[in-house]
């Protein structure tokens, strides 16, 4: 009699390791204790303007892209404004932001799209919004959790860096960390979370050097070695 030969079982990968609820409010709680209000650093007078923006603060700092909006928005906070400026017109505005020519044609594109499909509404809906030229997952979900109130959390690289660094929500993909902290966070936590990690991996874990001997999360963090304040260390060793 043949014996037939076992097919061999698939292992199905699992996710990786996120904190606990336990640890995960302790996090969130600290940094909501450090900034009680977090918001976007980006300056918007309305949802329409924020997807502008947003779309815009891709390979650019928020700084640089405010520069370049407070006279543009002042001409422009509607789409039917804006396609009145017209390309040219919004290149002039944003040529100090990288990427600027591509830019301008997105922010035009979006803005007859709002007009022809939406009304000139911005939709609140994801996979609405990923429909707008210039426009992807990241971007949708900023606009969902800042414009709308979701519980949407946009991983950047500073959220990819803080997740990943501090153990919450390790991933090796931008998606496979939003799942992660999908999965982690708290539901008391969920509208702040996105800025609360945004804002710490800006000014505090930062990538290159993290400034641990002020960081409200320390305890919590699982990276070694914590880097110690500058001012009390020399070249020779700690200071007395």
């Amino acid at each position: 009699m043949t014996q037939l030969k076992s097919t061999p079982k698939t292992k199905k990968k699992r996710a990786p390791r996120v904190f606990g609820p336990e640890k995960a409010t302790a996090l969130f709680s600290a940094l909501a204790a450090d900034r009680p209000d977090p918001r976007t650093e980006l300056d918007f007078v309305n949802p329409y303007t924020l997807v502008v923006a947003v779309a815009l603060s891709a390979q650019a700092t928020d700084v640089g892209v405010n520069k370049a909006t407070a006279k543009l928005f002042a001409l422009a906070d509607t789409p039917e404004k804006m396609l009145a400026l017209g390309e040219a017109g919004v290149a002039e505005h944003i040529k100090t932001i990288g990427l600027w020519r591509n830019k301008a044609k997105n922010v035009i594109a979006l803005s007859q799209m709002l007009l022809d499909e939406f009304g000139g509404d911005v939709p609140q809906t994801r996979e609405e919004l990923v429909r707008l030229p210039g426009v992807g997952r990241k971007t949708a979900n900023v606009v969902l959790n800042e414009a709308f109130g979701h519980h949407t959390i946009a991983v950047d690289t500073h959220i990819f860096r803080v997740s990943n660094r501090t153990g919450l929500a390790p991933g090796k993909t931008p998606d496979e960390v939003e799942a992660g902290l999908e999965r982690a966070t708290p539901a008391e936590f969920k509208k702040g979370a996105h800025h609360w990690l945004i804002l710490h991996g800006r000014y505090v874990c930062k990538a290159r050097k993290p400034e641990c001997w002020h960081c409200a999360i320390s305890d919590l963090c699982r990276f070694k070695p914590k880097t110690s304040d500058p001012s009390a260390v020399s070249s020779l060793g700690p200071k007395a």
